[in-house]
Parts: structure tokens; sequence; C-alpha cells
């Protein structure tokens, strides 16, 4: 890896947005791909970021601040993705589900999956089941994440999966649910196909599932 990018991911890490989109910039000038710098530079740098907050060594702020950096070099490269079309890692459909307005689990886990390659599509909160339906129908996910942070709103993920599948869409995608209520027993329970504890397990999991190393 070039000394440039290693600098990038360093200073993403770090959450220096005005550093990280100039040295975007800077990578480009001299030559370096797009999906280079999306490769060894954002994605290096979010997944250091993920597996330090995975180990309780980096927290919820500093998380934040970095995945504000990694939007600030994407706003660089993203024209240029689009023209060169690279692949992204996978697909996402994320939201809230049904009667649960809290977003900040939910925001965490949309900005980790986009640190890693995945183009994210965020429902938002109070997503009602027929939303997430008609969303895999056009968007054609990879991943569907569920979140909940109420027990009362939890079995709306049930009604999620459930309604899926009378649609005849479970079984073209992963589901992964998470919240501060949902535990593996419970997503084993409703059909899920895994669960996260954290953003950062979630990345994992969701890799773990479409078989990307």
């Amino acid at each position: 890896m070039s000394e440039l990018l290693k600098k990038l991911a360093e200073d993403l890490y770090n959450g220096d947005a005005e550093s990280v989109a100039a040295l975007t910039q800077k990578a480009l000038d001299d030559g370096l791909t797009p999906a280079e710098e999306l490769e060894n530079g954002l994605i290096a740098g979010m997944n250091a970021v993920g597996k330090d907050f995975r180990d309780g060594i980096l927290f919820v702020p500093e998380v934040l601040i970095a995945a504000r950096a990694m939007h600030a070099g994407m706003s660089v490269l993203k024209p240029l993705l689009a023209e060169s079309e690279i692949p992204a890692t996978g697909r996402l459909v994320i939201g809230t589900v049904k009667g649960d307005l809290h977003d900040i689990g939910k925001n965490l886990v949309a900005m980790m999956m986009e640190g890693a390659g995945f183009e994210v599509h965020d429902l938002g909160v109070d997503v009602p089941a027929k939303e997430f339906v008609a969303a895999v129908k056009t968007k054609q996910p990879d991943v569907v994440g569920l979140s909940a942070l109420l027990t009362t709103t939890m079995v709306e993920m049930k009604g999620v999966i459930e309604a899926l599948r009378q649609a005849g869409l479970r079984n073209q995608i992963k589901v992964i649910v998470g919240g501060a209520p949902v535990t593996q027993k419970y997503a084993a329970e409703i059909g899920a196909d895994g669960y996260a504890a954290n953003a950062s397990t979630a990345v994992e999991k969701a890799k773990d599932l479409l078989g990307i190393a």
C-alpha cells in the first residue's frame, strides 16, 4: 500500500474529514484509481475503526467522527465510482421496525456497512413490514437489517420476516437483526439468518453470510 493511502486510512481513523477529502483528491491526481482508494484507503480505515469499536478501544462518538471523514472522501470518489461501475461489496436495506423511533444504532450500522463497501438503502425509523417488502422488491438487496430498541417493538421483526416469506422473497436475502433487547436466541426463534450485538459485528456477520472475506 502506498504511503498516501496509508495516511488516508490513518486520517480517516482519526476523524480528520478535511484531510481525508484533500488526500482522496491528491491520490486521484497522482494517478491512483477510485477502486484502489476505496479499498486501500477508505475501507481500510473504516475496517480499523470497526475492529477497535468492537474491541472497546473506540466508542460511538469516535466512530461517528470517523464516519463523517469517510463521507468526505466518498463525496470525492462517488461520481467516479458511478462512472467506473465498480461493484459494491453487497447491497443492504436497513430500518428500525414499526413503532420504534430509535435510530442511533441503525445509523451506526448503516455507516459501518457503507464504510465496508456496501450500497446502503436506509428506510429510516418506524418502518412497517410492507415497506421492507417493497424495498426488497425494488432495491434487490443481499441483506436486510432490522433494528429495534424496545421489547415492545422487537416482535415486529418476526412480522417483517413473515411478510417477506409470504411475498416469496425470504429465500433471496439474508436477514440480520439487532438492538438492545435482541439476542441470538430471539434471532433464531424468529427465523433470522443472523444477530449482531453492535455495528462492527453487523458488518462481520453480513460478510460471513454472503461468503465475503
